[in-house]
């Protein structure tokens, strides 16, 4: 049997003693239990148990545990205090659905699994640190974990669980590995690997060495198969024992120290960060101030003195948190459509910056001193204006980083503050400008009078600025564009077939103040807001249906912190297929092969991807990127009223949509969207394609026109055999 302590010399005992002290007071145990800890069964002493020269194996492990767990805790507890310097936000609401959001993608891994490859190897890591995070705990403190706490009866499947985790983690990153090393993906060719590759060598370790520690246990043939052969090929002595169980402490105390300075910080950060996710629907910004009851402060009292952020500090706290819980996976730097079409922008460094630049400047933040270099130049003003606000990003990352915010912030202090632009920039943005110009004199960004917004229905009998049970919200492009004017007359159409009472506001509308919000003028939008909301009121709408899903989104979600919260905001197509169910519009067919283009703001953003498609009578073949991965047109986020500019090496935004489009072979493009019908329709052009570009309105009102002109010539035809 092992050797008792009580048999040691005197000098060598006291040392034994002393090491078992540091180790119960580093980690907070009682150290009575640590007292004739050894193998079960066997003919070994436990690692911890044995001197290694003059020193104690518990000494040993007490120094390495400080070091390390000191050093993490120093990091952890420095990045929390670089996190609460940010600005207030409140995200202490809806406790049961921050729960859910933690279960399924925290611990469910749900966004994670949405890559078959990459996010398989990640979640057996992931369960198999859970599963096996107990005995790390109990190996460092010679079994107490196992052998006082946990009931006999429970020892065993405890035991199989944590065999399970091992196996789990080192399947997950021998995959990984040889993921890295032999079949490298495209965006981590010429890059540096090591830091992962090292991260990845530790658990490895960690989890092989833990088979060999098993063996030397006495490894359970049922709950331990692995351990139990381990222990029948290798027949482990006490040097290999040995070996083993301090490779294994090294590794976990190395990782330690690497874990706060590495992007897998996000094993610290990831689970605050999806916690405290944002519960508002998506897209929806905050206002320049908000009440105490939650809503937007009007214009005239607002109290608010700086707009939007340019240092590291007018950031939320919990925008902050992203800067850590980044697993830098590069999923939104794939699906950004100013990253794809060679941009400036990349979502994920801008993500990588936050945490650079507090880390660089942590004596001066934490003075309350601000660095000469502002967040916004860190960030570089190129990417913050080529951002098409399209959410991608945001909707793809595992750990609900937050992307967008940031660069919207930093455009509303461009835009309200400076009013000046880097040079690299000009050409882009003084567009935007003359746009913005317009929003204010005229509300429409062509700035044609606004007298001139109901033209379009001039000849149409429909009801104009009266009361209707629908009003139709035409928004900026059908009234002023003549392309989309036809969209708007078709729209009018369709519901007058389906008997409802229907009505415009003509040159009352004014713009919803989409561009402007997106460009920064938080300003500009709210007074386009309260406008609109008054005119609302005015004429009790309680309905509008909005053929624009930027109208969409901003009248339906955004409106309602200044006020609009009793509206129902509806998209065309949602009406249209609404109706055709109810057996008002007759049932929707269309001709031709079609595929349809998923707007930004209706199916990632606004959640809606089938009513488009049953609208027209189902899609014949969708493009690659479809449905809440629909790649972008590129108008977005204020992008139809600037300038693009891209390199002789890669395609613009809608250029890059259009050969998607092109691809799939089809006759006819379906849209949703006025903006996605310009960007789609000379992308198309470009590339000398022969689609057609039609809203869905303009589909279903064609098939009414051509089954009524069916029945007409069965009645004629009937009317002809009777005579």
């Amino acid at each position: 049997m092992l050797a008792k302590e009580d048999t040691l010399p005197w000098s060598t005992s006291l040392r034994h003693d002393i090491g078992k002290l540091v180790l119960s007071l580093a980690i907070g145990l009682n150290c009575r239990w640590i007292e004739g800890l050894h193998l079960h069964g066997l003919d070994m002493e436990y690692p911890l148990d044995v001197m290694y020269g003059p020193i104690s194996g518990w000494f040993i492990l007490a120094i390495l545990a400080l070091v390390s767990v000191s050093f993490f805790v120093y990091q952890v507890q420095k990045a929390t205090r670089l996190v609460m310097i940010g600005a207030k936000d409140d995200r202490f609401d809806s406790w049961g659905l921050r729960m859910k959001e933690t279960l399924t993608v925290w611990l469910g891994q749900r966004k994670v699994l949405e890559d078959p490859v990459a996010g398989v190897m990640h979640v057996l890591m992931f369960w198999g640190f859970l599963m096996l995070s107990t005995d790390m705990f109990d190996l460092a403190t010679g079994d107490w974990f196992s052998r006082n706490l946990l009931p006999d009866s429970v020892v065993g499947p405890w035991n199989g669980i944590v065999e399970l985790g091992y196996t789990s983690a080192l399947i997950g990153c021998s995959a990984a590995l040889l993921r890295r090393v032999v079949f490298t993906p495209e965006k981590l060719k010429g890059k540096s690997q090591l830091e992962g590759n090292v991260i990845l060598l530790l658990i490895m370790t960690i989890c092989t060495t833990s088979y060999v520690i098993e063996a030397g246990h006495g490894a359970d043939p049922f709950w331990e198969p692995i351990g139990s052969w381990v222990e029948g090929i290798l027949a482990p002595t006490q040097l290999i024992l040995n070996v083993a169980f301090w490779a294994h402490m090294l590794a976990i105390c190395t990782f330690l120290f690497l874990i706060p300075v590495s992007k897998h910080m996000h094993l610290v950060m990831a689970l605050p960060n999806v916690f405290f996710f944002d519960t508002k629907p998506m897209a929806v910004m905050t206002p320049l101030e908000v009440s105490e009851n939650g809503t937007a402060v009007p214009l005239e009292e607002l109290t608010v003195e700086t707009f939007g952020a340019s240092s590291y500090t007018e950031l939320t706290w919990r925008s902050l948190i992203d800067g850590w819980a980044c697993t830098s996976c590069a999923r939104c730097q794939d699906v950004c459509p100013a990253y794809a079409s060679g941009k400036a922008l990349n979502p994920m460094q801008i993500i990588h910056d936050v945490r650079d630049y507090a880390n660089e400047n942590y004596t001066l933040l934490m003075a309350g001193e601000k660095p000469e270099e502002d967040i916004i130049a860190r960030f570089g003003e190129e990417s913050i204006w080529a951002c098409t606000t399209c959410h991608a990003c945001v909707d793809v990352c595992p750990v609900n980083i937050e992307h967008v915010p940031k660069l919207t912030d930093a455009r509303r202090h461009l835009m309200m503050e400076r009013m000046e632009f880097d040079e690299s920039v000009e050409e882009v943005v003084l567009p935007l400008m003359s746009t913005i110009e317009n929003l204010e004199s005229d509300s429409n960004p062509y700035g044609i009078p606004a007298h001139e917004r109901g033209d379009w229905a001039a000849d149409l009998d429909v009801k104009v600025a009266e009361p209707a049970e629908y009003i139709y919200f035409a928004g900026c492009a059908a009234s002023f564009d003549e392309r989309n004017k036809k969209v708007a007359r078709d729209t009018i159409s369709v519901m007058k077939e389906a008997g409802l009472d229907v009505g415009i506001l003509g040159m009352q509308e004014g713009c919803s103040g989409d561009a402007a919000r997106r460009a920064g003028n938080e300003y500009l939008f709210q007074m386009l807001a309260e406008t609109n909301l008054a005119t609302f009121d005015e004429l009790g709408v309680k309905k509008i249906v909005a053929s624009c899903p930027h109208c969409f989104h901003t009248l339906g979600k955004e409106y309602k912190d200044y006020g609009g919260e009793d509206i129902e905001v509806i998209h065309h197509s949602q009406l249209i297929s609404h109706l055709q169910e109810d057996g008002k519009l007759p049932e929707p067919k269309h001709d031709g092969k079609i595929t349809y283009h998923d707007p930004c703001y209706l199916g990632r953003i606004g959640g809606e991807l089938d009513a488009p498609r049953s609208a027209i009578g189902g899609v014949d073949v969708e493009t690659k990127n479809h449905g809440r991965n629909s790649f972008c047109c590129g108008a977005g986020g204020a992008q139809m009223w600037m300038e693009e500019h891209v390199d002789d090496e890669h395609d613009r935004v809608n250029i890059i949509r259009a050969k998607e489009l092109a691809e799939t072979g089809a006759d006819t493009v379906a849209v949703g969207c006025p903006f996605c019908s310009t960007m789609v329709s000379d992308g198309l052009d470009t590339i000398e394609s022969k689609m057609e570009v039609k809203d869905i309105a303009e589909i279903v009102w064609e098939q009414i026109k051509a089954n009524d002109v069916k029945i007409q010539n069965l009645k004629a035809e009937a009317v002809e055999a009777e005579a």
